[in-house]
């Protein structure tokens, strides 16, 4: 007897659903796909339970006639691509003709379609087609699914509680809202609006519509290409930061995919303008010719593979810096995010817990860099922060014997005065690390450091860096060094400790050493070091250079560490504390 045989057709669906049909969001994700690519405007969710109870997706695209609905079923058919070589420039979300039969096969589910002429009704259950029969011509599909994994018991188990299975399929809606802000969608649960977008084609207000004021408003626009790539999107301020990396939303040709080379990216944008646990809301829109990507790599199609990576991070990485560098970044202090729709809310206290620590509004700018070129890097603008310049901030005095109080014509400013100074340190660090004539001086009495003998061989591997740096070293003895002389930048009175310091950068850096981040570890750990500490009064003379010192930084809104320097109370925030005002 043979023991190789073809599996039965639904036997293979059933397996087949197991890659396309993880939990309720993913059949969510399937049929809203198929609605965009049947060119909806107008996809209306419906969910009972989270989704587990009922799932019912309708749209207003062109619909199915009866022998196109009747195909739809059955594995492997599709209408979006015909040939081999259509695999190579897809266009549309679906195309493997997997996810109808794959669902239909764990679930009941009924299809009501019709290209606007005669329309077709069809119940599937468990892979069975239990109807098929002519229903009425209203343009569009509407496909309801229930009793999810009611044949797969084991699956059925592992399904989340139902305010985590609504977190997906908010999330997801969310997602494909914002790839496509020209289709308006709303979400429902339980008979409770949820999520519901214009369809107005504006990003911005999607964004607003989704997240609210309280973040719409703190956007940077940003818009930038090259060759092979077009990137836009919005990124938000870093007084907004979130603590997962949820909100960094990355499309590709309008698909949401999810890719580590683009995050880092995105990331190391905000070096230094944010503590390294939270991380930015970041909407970023790339469009490249489909030839260079390949989504065809897992059926959730949201792994992507890409040619030219470098190429893409490169400009990703410049043009976010730039419209950071470019921007006011001082929060204000007195504003509070308002409290979002009850549903919403329980949602996020229920599955997310973020303690996210949110500031508030200012104005949002916007860039084109369109005309740019990919390889100016930051130092190369020529303007440098102008709006912090216009600022003219006159110190009043010091609260607590760590804050700065200045003011203007606009308000009252608070200066972290440790904060601020550490940038200066950090940049001031990183600008003579970047010196190719290093100042030195000469040690009164020289520094002599033992190490273990793995630390000494370490040191001696990386010696050239260290006389490259500025430090004259020498062998003395047994796994032992003398430092005779150092750079001009090292602290006074502090010399052994920050020699000590670089030591231990340099013997406990991971294989591969990179210079720019030695040189950025250095200047950051330094900086700490050389920095006025909390509870140290100043004088009014050192209050000024200070805020004239940070008003000359590359970015003077944030440590090396990514805290705050500098928040802002404007006049009419102290009037309506104050009752003076009562709007």
């Amino acid at each position: 007897m043979n023991r190789i045989r073809v599996m039965d057709e639904n036997l293979a669906n059933k397996i087949a659903a197991g890659e396309v049909v993880e939990k309720c969001s993913s059949i969510v994700k399937e049929l809203c796909e198929n609605s965009i690519d049947a060119k909806a405007k107008t996809i209306l969710i419906n969910l009972l339970e989270g989704g587990k109870k009922l799932i019912e997706v309708i749209d207003d695209g062109i619909g199915m006639n009866s022998d196109d609905a009747s195909l739809a079923f059955q594995r492997h058919a599709t209408s979006k691509i015909y040939k081999d070589d259509d695999l190579f420039f897809i266009d549309t979300l679906g195309f493997r003709g997997e996810a109808l039969p794959s669902i239909a096969s764990v679930s009941r589910v009924e299809l009501k379609t019709s290209d606007g002429n005669v329309g077709t009704h069809i119940v599937i259950e468990g892979g069975k087609r239990l109807l098929e029969e002519k229903s009425d011509a209203r343009k569009g599909t509407m496909i309801k699914v229930t009793n999810l994994f009611y044949n797969t018991p084991a699956r059925l188990k592992y399904l989340k509680s139902d305010a985590s299975e609504l977190a997906n399929c908010v999330s997801l809606v969310e997602r494909l809202a914002l790839s496509h802000p020209d289709i308006s969608f709303t979400l429902n649960h339980d008979d409770h609006f949820v999520v519901k977008t214009s369809g107005s084609n504006d990003l911005l207000k999607t964004i607003h519509e989704i997240y609210g004021v309280s973040v719409s408003s703190k956007m940077i626009e940003i818009k930038n290409s090259c060759d092979d790539f077009d990137i836009y999107g919005y990124i938000c301020k870093p007084e907004i930061l979130k603590s997962n990396r949820n909100h960094m939303i990355v499309f590709v040709n309008e698909r949401v995919v999810k890719n580590f080379e683009i995050n880092k990216a995105i990331n190391d944008a905000y070096y230094t303008y944010k503590p390294d646990i939270k991380y930015p809301i970041v909407i970023l829109k790339i469009n490249t010719d489909p030839t260079l990507i390949d989504v065809n790599i897992h059926p959730t199609k949201q792994d992507i593979k890409m040619g030219k990576m470098d190429v893409l991070t490169d400009l990703i990485l410049n043009t976010l810096k730039d419209a950071l560098y470019k921007t006011l970044l001082i929060p204000n202090a007195a504003e509070r995010i308002p409290v979002s729709n009850p549903i919403q809310k329980k949602i996020l206290e229920s599955v997310v817990k973020e303690s996210d620590e949110e500031y508030s509004i200012t104005t949002q700018t916007t860039f084109d860099f369109a005309n740019s070129e990919l390889e100016e890097s930051v130092e190369d603008v020529i303007a440098v922060n102008p709006e912090m310049k216009k600022l003219k901030l006159y110190p009043v005095g010091v609260a607590h014997g760590t804050y700065i109080i200045a003011e203007n014509e606009t308000g009252v400013f608070l200066i972290d005065q440790h904060a601020a100074q550490e940038r200066i340190n950090y940049e001031r660090n990183m600008k003579a690390l970047k010196e190719k004539k290093v100042a030195t001086t000469e040690l009164l009495f020289p520094i002599t450091i033992e190490l273990s003998s793995s630390d000494y061989l370490k040191l001696k591997a990386q010696e050239d860096l260290l006389l490259e740096m500025g430090f004259g070293i020498e062998e003395f003895g047994v796994n032992t060094f003398v430092f005779k002389h150092h750079p001009t930048w090292l602290l006074e009175g502090h010399e052994e400790e920050s020699i000590r310091r670089i030591i231990d950068l340099i013997v406990g850096g991971l294989s591969g050493f990179d210079r720019v981040k030695f040189n950025e570890s250095i200047a950051i750990t330094l900086s700490c070091k050389m920095s006025i500490k909390a509870n140290m009064h100043i004088s009014h003379e050192a209050q000024e250079e200070l805020l004239n010192e940070l008003c000359l930084c590359d970015n003077p809104y944030n440590c090396p560490h990514g805290r705050p320097t500098i928040i802002k109370f404007t006049i009419y925030d102290l009037e309506r504390m104050f009752k003076r005002s009562m709007n």
